[in-house]
């Protein structure tokens, strides 16, 4: 896929994303937002915390890797092995269940609304990444990964890898409330 259409796609997605959780979870009640279906599962609350541990790393990596100069945009968003594998791993699709690093596990966290306006600012600052990276080759710039840092993903990968991880999460999420 070219470059431009990429970002485009990414940049839709991430509105989306931000449009859900403003009208179907920040008019909820704490109470709700906090239950769990079971005790070892996460709340909606705890699915959007955690989320916002990986933005908190991802978004500050991000913005250093657009702000090096560049050559100009790729042609076509390409991917590596470790790129296409990290995407499937987390792709809402793949029903088998991962864990996570325990500095990125929000299970019994005390959390309240301010986790659902945290989220949404993080989403405003990667949309605004989203737009700087179109002057960037998505394909040359590399970003660490947040777990093991000599390991990188290319920067369009990076991209593609956050936010499948945040449909996946807010899915979960929404297989929360409706269980209710």
């Amino acid at each position: 896929m070219n470059q431009p259409n990429f970002l485009a796609g990414l940049a839709a997605t991430v509105a989306d994303q931000r449009h859900l959780v403003a009208t179907e979870f920040a008019p909820l009640a704490a109470t709700q937002l906090n239950q769990r279906l079971a005790p070892t599962s996460w709340s909606v609350l705890e699915c959007l915390a955690h989320l916002n541990c990986y933005s908190c790393y991802y978004n500050a990596a991000l913005a250093k890797a657009c702000q090096r100069p560049d050559a100009g945009p790729a042609s076509v968003v390409s991917y590596s092995w470790l790129g296409r594998y990290s995407i499937a791993l987390v792709q809402p699709t793949n029903h088998k269940k991962q864990t996570t690093l325990s500095r990125m596990n929000p299970l019994g966290s005390r959390l309240g609304p301010e986790v659902v306006a945290e989220f949404d600012q993080h989403q405003a600052r990667l949309a605004e990444l989203l737009a700087l990276a179109g002057t960037a080759n998505l394909n040359r710039r590399a970003v660490p990964v947040e777990f093991f840092r000599l390991l990188k993903l290319r920067l369009g990968e990076t991209l593609e890898f956050i936010i499948v991880h945040q449909q996946r999460h807010l899915q979960q999420a929404r297989r929360v409330l409706a269980a209710q």
